[in-house]
């Protein structure tokens, strides 16, 4: 494992130890998950599976994205590391997300790939998976968005709205939360999965690439400066605490989650965990 060990002025210090100690229960319970679940953690380590692992070569870090649990201050702190930036505040949300000043790691050839996953840090952050989703949802389906409304919001309607209106089938906007959890349980969906929706499990691959830092979404700014102390980035470094986007808007919390879910079936529900059940599991998530 390449987690930088704790140093020895830092031993005496009772939130390092805990914030360590901590590190090592999630990754014990991630490691104990796979191997009950998947025989298949022997797999080889294709350019597929490291799509989404973003590098930052000069600090020696690997960062797998996880949409809607913090990627975007995730991305602007790893270009300030590569030296791309002087500080997280001056990075716009358009550079982060469609500026390629980030390297993934599938553009590195066999041996680049290799090198990386057995030398360098390699962290992932995860959220509560309900929450996670209605995030998602709330971002991509009560905004306007001339991406996720024609692709998949016409083809959400269409399939699961009964007397749709033919101004709805013409946009693909107003997809209620019921359509859309319609369109995730339903195996032969309309359209096919998307990063924002998807289990961590098949975005970052945790049962075959052993992560050495589990960040959570809940405990982001406490657990994203350790890890940065951990690495020893500069020490005027700390992760950004503002929402990247519809800032106005409240994050989603427990509470909005909740009302969300109210929206579902019993039987929804129930098949909504089972559809995140790995990702429940695997970070020590309880059921909701």
């Amino acid at each position: 494992p390449n987690l930088p060990t704790l140093r020895s002025e830092d031993r005496d210090n009772s939130k390092w130890r805990s914030l360590y100690e901590t590190q090592r229960e999630r990754k014990r319970i991630m490691r104990e998950t796979c191997s009950k679940y998947k025989s298949n953690s022997r797999r080889i380590i294709t350019p597929y599976h490291v799509s989404r692992i973003f590098v930052a070569d000069k600090y020696r870090v690997l960062y797998c994205e996880v949409p809607k649990a913090g990627c975007s201050n995730w991305k602007r702190v790893l270009m300030v590391l590569n030296g791309l930036a002087a500080s997280t505040k001056d990075i716009q949300h358009n550079t982060v997300h469609y500026g390629n000043y980030l390297k993934r790691l599938d553009g590195f050839d066999h041996q680049g790939i290799y090198h990386r996953l057995n030398t360098y840090t390699k962290m992932l952050f995860v959220r509560e998976p309900f929450e996670k989703l209605v995030s998602a949802f709330r971002d991509k389906f009560e905004h306007p968005n001339n991406y996720y409304h024609p692709v998949f919001g016409k083809a959400i309607i269409s399939r699961y709205r009964p007397n749709a209106t033919r101004e709805a089938l013409r946009t693909g906007s107003g997809v209620t939360f019921k359509e859309f959890i319609q369109y995730l349980l339903d195996v032969h969906r309309p359209v096919g999965m998307d990063i924002h929706w998807d289990h961590v499990n098949r975005l970052c691959s945790p049962c075959l690439i052993d992560y050495d830092f589990v960040g959570k979404f809940e405990s982001m700014e406490e657990d994203a400066n350790f890890f940065l102390h951990l690495i020893g980035a500069p020490q005027n470094l700390t992760f950004p605490k503002f929402k990247d986007r519809h800032s106005t808007e409240e994050r989603t919390t427990t509470k909005i989650t909740q009302q969300y879910f109210a929206q579902l079936s019993p039987a929804q529900r129930q098949r909504s965990y089972d559809f995140y059940y790995m990702d429940y599991l695997m970070f020590n998530y309880s059921k909701p």
